[in-house]
């Protein structure tokens, strides 16, 4: 097959140098990548017209959520978006995966949410991306939550935090991320009160639908009592192994329950995704024409064309108070 003009793309000669008879060869798998990391040189990608502020959070552990977040806010700063991440889970794997030094001492949330530091004063600069910043956790926020618990309105330290950050920044951000640790405690809780979304990854797998609903109930109980403008905004699948049938069942079982919140983008178990923080770098930067990248670049498309919708969704919930 020859392309417009008669000459051949880069994906047309590798399907025709690959391809078998059955379609399913590796070529067949390089000319779709291929064919899919030009559609996203070429693609538009509108920045939300406010900030959206989202927590990546999920009680499960092992599910791609720290890895969620910095790919996307990877990606969000690939496609020139200003992205601040917020790394609030003490083993600090955001921080390490953005190459921003987490050790024991420096400052970090730790620091922000007891009132020592500012954001302003914490945030640092991730290599590698003009416009993402980086909020540090360290191993010390393991025992912030039981410092906090008698402080006033300790469910509210991240968002006064970020409050006070934002009416003194002179920067506009477009997306403030927040990586939650894998539970449903003190940290979580200040992360939902300090944002108007929830961004759910979901691990293709079985046991992940049984924890989805006690999360569920807990984003619930956030709205009733803490924060009635949080709205799930995104579920995004994660570790997807389009070979097996059980991955496809769960995608399909998640759509029909939440078929508008849903992302049609699916995010491939890879080995470079894993490999990538142990350069200090997210899959966007170390492997950028793979498989895990180019996911996480049209999530982080979708999620963008979104913008419009979530926002007036928001704006909605708070003008029906």
């Amino acid at each position: 097959m020859i392309g417009a003009g008669g000459v051949e793309t880069a994906s047309e000669i590798l399907n025709r140098i690959f391809s078998d008879a059955s379609g399913s060869s590796a070529g067949a798998e390089m000319a779709d990548l291929t064919a899919r990391y030009q559609a996203l040189q070429k693609a538009t990608f509108p920045q939300p017209e406010q900030t959206r502020f989202i927590a990546v959070a999920n009680q499960k552990g092992g599910v791609g959520k720290t890895t969620t977040t910095v790919n996307l806010a990877s990606a969000f700063a690939e496609f020139g978006s200003q992205v601040l991440v917020i790394d609030m889970d003490p083993q600090g794997n955001a921080s390490t995966a953005l190459g921003v030094p987490h050790e024991t001492g420096i400052q970090s949330t730790y620091d922000v949410l007891e009132g020592r530091h500012g954001i302003e004063e914490v945030k640092v600069a991730s290599p590698g991306f003009e416009t993402l910043e980086v909020v540090p956790s360290s191993i010390d926020l393991s025992g912030a939550e039981l410092e906090v618990a008698d402080m006033p309105e300790r469910n509210q330290l991240l968002k006064k935090a970020l409050t006070d950050f934002l009416r003194g920044s002179k920067k506009h951000y477009d997306y403030i991320l927040v990586d939650c640790p894998p539970s449903l405690g003190l940290l979580v809780l200040n992360a939902m009160c300090s944002v108007n979304e929830v961004l759910i990854p979901v691990q293709a797998e079985y046991y992940a639908l049984e924890g989805l609903q006690q999360l569920l109930h807990t984003i619930g109980l956030v709205q009733q009592s803490y924060n009635p403008y949080l709205v799930i905004s995104t579920m995004l699948l994660t570790m997807y192994d389009k070979r097996t049938l059980l991955s496809k069942e769960v995608f399909d079982q998640v759509r029909e329950h939440y078929p508008e919140i849903v992302l049609n983008t699916t995010i491939p178990r890879s080995v470079k995704i894993s490999e990538a923080p142990s350069f200090q770098q997210s899959v966007i930067t170390y492997d950028p024409r793979g498989a895990g990248a180019i996911s996480y670049e049209e999530a982080a498309l979708e999620i963008a064309q979104r913008s419009k919708w979530v926002l007036k969704h928001i704006a909605n919930r708070k003008q029906g108070e």
